[in-house]
């Protein structure tokens, strides 16, 4: 069916030729130097805020707009204006945009629920609320489901002496493994709903890894909590958190509102229309662009109708979202070369990377893919790793669903469990970790974490190797 251009676009297409469309970069011929602006921006956002956390507080914005910088200039003079026009337009408008749009919403729809009174964190509570977690985080994010449920966790385990196994396996399931089931769970997945991935392909593909993962983790949590909990001096005499005469929540015109953003997503992705707007060289169809208003109106919906004291007691604040926003708008921007650079395969300058996670006979590797992807997205984010490793199965959605389904459940699995690893490799991870500082738990440092993350989910993972890859 022919496509319908809108007339402004169009016009702007006619008077700026150069702009409006843009050669198709090969990546076989450009040098790998051109990856150095993404590789800077994700060491920054790995090391930066260890090494000088106050520095990295202030000034984080600043060193993601030097490092798009240190890219779009020498791009633009090289490539030129055109070819950076067209892939700054295409990464905004086919990536960043829809991304931020979504998390913001979920964001902002989770802050705007607080769940009302005390419960008691005995080893079954808190074993059921973690599962609890776990459900919520492929239905309204990672970032939502950990947002509404590690206040209410803390203040149940408040009156005991052990607290900090509770926050690090609900890092290990509710922020990260819980979000593998749809495009909603998790950022990289939604990147892939965003290149083509059917929504409920994840949850038909990876329902059987997740369940193994979530399964051990909420056992084995069961079992350390249990040793915990009923040992000599555990439970204070007296509870800081005073019992409420009921549980409920407030704000709970937000669960509708939730309700309004998965069915927009679906909408988007099941929804076929001809009607297409081309924006620079770049395609923008008529049901991503009604699920991006959509989205942008729930967002200010909450926001309106939401209690001011649900905020107040959630200290729902921007700053973690600003944070996102501006370091996401660096990783899209610096990322086209790299993307190029690997769909040119063992031709191109990243040939090593694409022969280590493939076999002697051409095939790819599903186990390599995994951890490959997974160990990335340890020290990285997850998000660009996913789309990094997608493109270099090729980035074809259509084979990548079918043929190669074991290469792309690899990713997606990698991508999402391995985010736990570490503080850095999901968002939510330092968020959680955060409030419960605030809340006055010794959190361990990034290593003592990481003893945690090696010890229980390592083994875990090579068993998942032996089992699925």
């Amino acid at each position: 069916m022919r496509q319908r251009q809108a007339p402004w676009w169009g016009l702007a297409a006619a008077l700026l030729p150069g702009l409006a469309q843009a050669a198709e970069l090969d990546g076989s011929q450009l040098s790998v130097w051109w990856g150095v602006p993404f590789a800077g921006v994700l060491l920054s956002i790995a090391l930066v805020p260890l090494l000088a956390p106050a520095f990295w507080h202030h000034h984080f914005g600043k060193v993601s707009a030097a490092w798009a910088l240190v890219f779009l200039l020498p791009f633009a003079t090289v490539m030129g204006p055109g070819v950076a026009w067209a892939s700054v337009v295409h990464a905004l408008l086919a990536e960043y945009i829809p991304f931020i749009v979504l998390l913001t919403a979920l964001f902002t729809v989770a802050g705007g629920i607080f769940v009302r009174g005390n419960l008691h964190g005995s080893p079954g509570l808190n074993t059921g609320l973690l599962a609890l977690g776990a459900l919520f985080a492929s239905f309204m994010g990672t970032t939502g489901a950990s947002m509404l449920l590690i206040r209410p966790l803390i203040r149940a385990n408040d009156n005991r002496k052990h607290k900090v196994h509770v926050v690090v396996f609900f890092i290990f399931i509710v922020s990260n493994a819980g979000g593998a089931l749809t495009p909603l769970g998790d950022p990289p997945l939604f990147l892939g709903f965003l290149k083509g991935v059917d929504f409920f392909w994840t949850v038909t593909h990876l329902w059987s890894h997740t369940l193994f993962i979530i399964g051990v983790l909420l056992a084995v949590f069961y079992a350390i909590d249990w040793w915990y909990y009923h040992r000599r001096e555990e439970i204070q005499p007296q509870d800081p958190t005073p019992d409420t005469p009921r549980l409920g929540f407030d704000g709970s015109v937000n669960f509708g509102l939730l309700g309004v953003v998965v069915a927009l997503v679906l909408m988007s992705g099941l929804w076929k229309s001809s009607v297409v707007f081309n924006i620079a060289g770049t395609d923008v169809g008529l049901p991503g662009l009604l699920r991006d208003i959509g989205l942008i109106a729930v967002t200010l919906v909450s926001l309106r109708i939401t209690p001011a004291g649900v905020h107040e007691n959630n200290q729902f604040a921007w700053a973690p979202m600003l944070e996102v926003a501006k370091l996401f708008a660096a990783i899209f921007l610096t990322i086209v070369p790299v993307i190029a650079m690997l769909k040119a395969g063992v031709d191109g300058p990243f040939g090593a990377v694409v022969r280590a996670v493939t076999n002697a006979d051409g095939t790819p590797n599903p186990a390599m893919y995994f951890w490959a992807t997974g160990l990335l997205s340890s020290f990285l984010d997850n998000a660009p790793t996913y789309l990094v490793f997608f493109n270099t199965a090729g980035g074809d959605p259509a084979t990548l669903m079918t043929a190669m389904a074991p290469i792309l459940v690899a990713v997606s699995a990698g991508a999402v469990f391995m985010g736990a690893n570490t503080y850095i490799g999901n968002a939510p991870n330092l968020m959680v970790k955060a409030i419960a500082e605030d809340r006055g738990i010794r959190m361990p440092s990034f290593f003592g974490y990481m003893l945690w993350s090696v010890g229980i989910l390592v083994p875990l993972f090579a068993l998942l190797t032996w089992i699925w890859f």
